[in-house]
């Protein structure tokens, strides 16, 4: 037990935990704009189901190490002479559902008024679906944020930890980040837009993790998310005394607190 508190393993733990955050934001986004979907009485229950099932998702992969580890050596196919792993494919898949999804939603904000028009409008979303959607996103992210971990520690309650902490951080401020979104209809646009880009990424890091890894795509993703979101941020303080936009089937939120 003395071996786990050394400088090494604390650094590790220290790093760990802050990827964690960060690669959590992802979750807290897309689980924030789903719940926001689900009548309101409901929807810190989607909240609080999503996160939750992003957290039992992170421990059992991690706990099934082994397993998560062989899928990177499975080759379930080979096309264009690019073999595919279990990895591969489940990073695939996420990407193109992220992508998919997300178009959907912006559409489903910006261009849903003429089907509203002639009594066709969408009605809320059921709990169940939204939860059966977190699920498979959770396993995308969680088997990225798990291969991540190992990469970075090697001690299992280390990373669970680090896994479990990060958790109840986003399990903080998920509320404060679900209304922040919901309240400003161009962060909702930029955030769709930024699960766009993450979807983008796991489509290339499942079909050339090599070449993805190479590059560093992901350091020029999340530095665009960054400045895009700051850029916002500045917009929103010089503007502050216009009224945004309406989008689509937003809910109403009530006055103050961003």
């Amino acid at each position: 037990m003395a071996d786990l508190f050394t400088t090494a393993n604390l650094f590790a733990f220290l790093t760990l935990l802050a990827l964690e955050v960060v690669l959590g934001i992802d979750n807290v986004i897309f689980i924030s704009i789903l719940s926001g979907k689900l009548p309101e009485a409901q929807r810190p229950l989607g909240q609080r189901l999503g996160l939750g099932l992003a957290v039992i998702s992170r421990i059992l992969l991690l706990l099934a190490i082994t397993w998560v580890q062989s899928l990177e050596s499975l080759v379930v196919f080979t096309i264009f002479s690019n073999s595919i792993s279990g990895k591969d494919l489940v990073l695939l898949l996420g990407g193109l559902f992220l992508i998919g999804k997300s178009t959907y939603e912006i559409h489903e904000k910006l261009e849903v008024e003429e089907h509203e028009k002639h009594g066709t409008g969408k009605a809320m979303a059921t709990l169940g679906s939204v939860i059966a959607q977190v699920i498979l996103v959770d396993v995308v992210f969680s088997l990225d944020s798990v291969i991540t971990a190992v990469g970075i520690a090697d001690n299992l309650i280390i990373m669970i930890s680090a896994i479990v902490i990060a958790a109840a951080v986003m399990i903080l401020f998920a509320s404060s980040v679900s209304s922040f979104v919901e309240r400003h209809p161009t962060m909702k646009m930029l955030a769709l837009s930024f699960l766009i880009l993450i979807g983008s990424l796991l489509v290339i890091e499942g079909w050339n993790p090599e070449a993805a890894h190479e590059l560093h795509l992901k350091n020029y993703a999340y530095f665009a998310m960054a400045f895009s979101f700051l850029v916002e941020i500045l917009n929103m303080r010089v503007r502050t005394s216009k009224q945004p936009v309406k989008l689509h089937n937003q809910p109403t939120l009530p006055e103050g607190g961003d």
